[in-house]
């Protein structure tokens, strides 16, 4: 279960910024920050405060990813050849919840968590359940049979709230997906613009 379900609109309205790109947050109608003291004027950031915003955006943006997890994955990225910021979004969007997310078979990433923990899922025939599990390209991912009548599910894959990334092919109709390449920063249909170069910047000091 997620540890923001109560509060994740309070990231958006922290951050400002609508991160998900949803019609209901209600960064929409109270651009202003949650609590008492949210109307409070901000001064300017510091540049350490610019890349700490930048870390938490993106890490909040895949909604359950503990502050263990993502810099784990940080290194991961820095440990491999070519750019670490490219690398890191790389590594977060072939995560099996984000590539669920990515298909449209759920309506958030909070969502997609979930509907991988409780087995709705297949990855190339075989039942998964772990959200972090990481996609390759030619990986095929499939919602289980009983699990496409979900009400959910039909709502999701029927709206036209998000675009389908072209790194990913979808077949709707089967509820069937497949990882055709490694994603690139370019193309990763994030709602808000995403720093990462500062975020390996943060955990670079």
């Amino acid at each position: 279960m997620s540890k923001r379900v109560a509060s994740k609109y309070k990231l958006n309205r922290r951050m400002g910024e609508n991160l998900w790109g949803r019609p209901k947050s209600p960064v929409n109608r109270r651009e202003y920050g949650p609590g008492q003291h949210g109307q409070r004027w901000r001064g300017k950031l510091s540049n350490f405060g610019v890349q700490l915003r930048a870390k938490q955006k993106l890490k909040g943006y895949y909604g359950n990813i503990t502050e263990r997890q993502f810099r784990s994955i940080y290194k991961e990225a820095a440990r491999m050849r070519g750019d670490t910021s490219e690398n890191l979004t790389e590594l977060l969007e072939r995560r099996l919840d984000a590539v669920v997310y990515r298909c449209k078979f759920v309506p958030t990433v909070f969502a997609a968590r979930q509907f991988v923990n409780h087995g709705h899922v297949r990855v190339n025939g075989r039942r998964a359940n772990i959200p972090s599990h990481r996609l390759r390209p030619g990986d095929v991912v499939e919602v289980r049979e009983r699990s496409r009548v979900i009400p959910m599910v039909i709502q999701a894959t029927e709206s036209e709230e998000r675009e389908i990334p072209d790194y990913l092919e979808v077949d709707g109709a089967k509820m069937q997906a497949k990882l055709v390449r490694r994603p690139e920063f370019a193309e990763i249909p994030y709602p808000v613009t995403m720093e990462p170069k500062l975020v390996v910047e943060f955990y670079s000091l």
